[in-house]
């Protein structure tokens, strides 16, 4: 495989965590807006972003983590410099799934629940980056699951531009110059959560992200 050339790191461009903040106010604010209560995740997990109990799950709030989370064991088991801009973007707060709604199209930003949740997150992006070395792909790293799409929204490794992606190809359309950007350009989107019957049991996101990239690894 070529890698592109990677920047130094002191010469990557590193997230203002407020974009981050400054999109999680406004989707609050929009929650809000249309149901008087702070977001709804379907989660019944503790958390520490939980802000109180709901029947589809809990209610939510960002919670700063009081380190920001490394990812240095996927730079060890990949044997890849990975861009401080994951960290940043996974490693700062604990919190629920975003909604979001853009000229691209609707999908989901990812955040890590509580920290098993974080294990599962980063035990996904070594599966998907491996998944791009066996394809022979430059690394990228999944953001958010696209609605009505194949497509998921990835960060470049190399650049920290941000990208559309049909897992197994490469991206295929750029969709900002960084995250700060992506995060100032897009809408919150209030989706409530939907009730899942007991007797039909459907895999979390992170497992789903699994299969497929097992499947598209040739495993079983």
């Amino acid at each position: 495989m070529q890698n592109k050339a990677y920047c130094n790191l002191s010469q990557w461009i590193i997230m203002n965590p407020q974009s981050l903040l400054d999109f999680h106010a406004r989707f609050h604010q929009a929650w809000h807006n249309s149901h008087q209560c702070d977001a709804i995740a379907p989660r019944e997990e503790a958390s520490p972003a939980a802000s109180g109990e709901h029947q589809l799950g809990s209610h939510w709030q960002l919670h700063a983590r009081s380190e920001v989370a490394s990812f240095d064991n996927l730079s060890k088991a990949l044997e890849l410099e990975v861009n401080p801009e994951l960290s940043q973007f996974y490693g700062r707060f604990y919190g629920g799934n975003m909604a979001f709604a853009a000229d691209f199209g609707s999908g989901e930003l990812l955040q890590a629940w509580n920290e098993d949740d974080f294990g599962f997150l980063q035990e996904n992006l070594i599966g998907h980056a491996m998944m791009k070395k066996k394809l022979k792909q430059p690394p990228t790293w999944f953001l958010a699951p696209m609605e009505d799409s194949d497509a998921i929204l990835v960060l470049d490794n190399s650049d920290a531009t941000v990208w559309l992606e049909v897992p197994g190809k490469e991206p295929h359309q750029k969709v900002a110059d960084s995250l700060d950007a992506l995060l100032s350009a897009i809408e919150p989107k209030v989706l409530m959560p939907e009730p899942m019957p007991a007797s039909v049991p459907q895999p979390g996101l992170w497992q789903r992200l699994k299969t497929m990239g097992r499947h598209l690894l040739g495993k079983s």
